[in-house]
């Protein structure tokens, strides 16, 4: 019933693609529509935890993710300062064991391109630019900045934070910025390397803080470094900064960071802008996927993940209905996700909060820290940190409707 569809996608990133695969292989009738002349990712890291494994397992892309992963021995908090140990969270051996699936680190390029290899016979258009889109009872049709048009019985916005597609569907949106900017570089280098520990690394400072993890198989260093501004950073992943910015706005902190931050050549800032959760994605023949449906704060680092778990549910709720209930389709895909990925939307927010709290309440979360990991760090971090494994304990009340990803 499903290869009746005709679906169209606006975007060609991480959300779109699997998007796109996913209905692949369903059978479904696919075009997915990239505004850039070809495919490519920014350098930049992604922590590809179990949840989002399992998809990609589902898609069959399990052994290819082994080859372009780092596996870290163990999620970890440290002193700015000393290094000191706040808490440290098992990964590597532990996450199989307790999620079903491993915790993955991996350049962002690296994953993209995993998924465009899984496209099969989905026609791709690039230099493509939507406009605008609009609908009738019938079908919906997107518009294009060459004058071109592509009607469909849906289309899927997964065009990013600043999707054309929403702002089609809801209007003009205006987000709030944070107070925070972010630096985001990679450190090419030859294997795992004494002063950047194998792991995932959250660096806590006073209101600011850096994560640190190999992707591409432990040959690169991944960088994410989030500071207080009061001055507006533009909402862009594509404004390079400077090493020099970097170490100015980092100056004081652990040896280790200093030396690794004087090692980038290649770095790129933007303002974090926060925005509500929404009701409701989607309108008539058209809804939304990924940044484009839920942008979120990188501070739980599940905004790929977020999308691609989309990517599989919208795939799965369209292969479930005859295309006359595409109404039907929606409804499922909105029942399933908006819930989780507003809870993770607010919990990111949250983290913002945490990590960056004046000394007297950071020397308080910190002693709760470690009376945590006394009775158990799984619990500490799920009560307490709140970072990314939290989306598993969501995904364990999800098993009747996720069965491919149930915990």
């Amino acid at each position: 019933m499903s290869k009746q569809f005709k679906v169209g996608i606006i975007g060609g990133g991480i959300g779109g693609v699997a998007l796109a695969s996913a209905l692949s292989q369903r059978g479904v009738e696919v075009h997915l529509f990239e505004r850039a002349a070809a495919f490519g990712e920014v350098g930049a890291g992604i922590q590809v935890t179990p949840n989002a494994v399992k998809v990609l397992d589902a898609l069959g892309a399990h052994e290819e993710l082994e080859r372009i992963g780092f596996l870290p021995e163990a999620l970890v908090g440290r002193d700015w300062r000393d290094a000191e140990e706040k808490f440290r969270i098992p990964l590597k051996d532990e996450c199989p064991q307790r999620y079903g699936a491993e915790f993955f680190h991996v350049h962002r390029a690296d994953l993209h391109h995993l998924l465009t290899d899984l496209l099969g016979n989905t026609k791709v258009s690039f230099n493509a630019q939507c406009t605008d889109v609009s609908q009738t009872a019938e079908k919906a049709v997107a518009q294009f900045a060459d004058g071109s048009v592509f009607e469909a019985d849906l289309i899927v916005g997964a065009d990013g934070v600043r999707s054309e597609v929403r702002r089609s569907l809801f209007g003009e949106e205006n987000p709030r910025y944070t107070g925070n900017m972010c630096y985001r570089a990679v450190v090419p280098v030859d294997g795992v390397v004494d002063y950047v520990a194998p792991e995932a690394s959250f660096w806590l400072g006073p209101h600011s803080h850096i994560v640190t993890y190999y992707v591409s198989g432990g040959k690169a260093v991944n960088i994410v470094a989030v500071n207080e501004s009061d001055d507006w950073v533009e909402e862009s992943w594509n404004v390079q900064s400077s090493r020099e910015s970097m170490l100015k706005d980092f100056a004081g902190w652990h040896p280790n960071i200093t030396r690794l931050f004087e090692q980038v050549q290649e770095v790129y800032r933007w303002g974090l802008f926060d925005r509500d959760p929404m009701p409701t994605w989607s309108k008539g023949r058209v809804t939304l996927l990924g940044d484009a449906a839920h942008p979120m704060l990188p501070f739980l680092s599940q905004g790929a993940a977020m999308a691609i778990e989309d990517a599989y549910v919208l795939a799965k709720s369209l292969a479930a209905v005859h295309p006359e209930n595409l109404a039907q389709a929606l409804r499922l895909y909105e029942e399933e996700r908006l819930p989780r990925t507003s809870r993770v939307q607010l919990e990111a927010r949250e983290r913002g909060r945490t990590y960056h709290l004046s000394d007297e309440e950071k020397a308080k979360r910190d002693e709760e820290y470690r009376r945590q990991q006394q009775i158990d760090p799984h619990a500490g971090e799920l009560k307490l940190i709140g970072y990314m494994l939290i989306t598993l304990l969501i995904f364990s009340q999800q098993k009747k409707q996720l069965d491919v990803l149930a915990i």
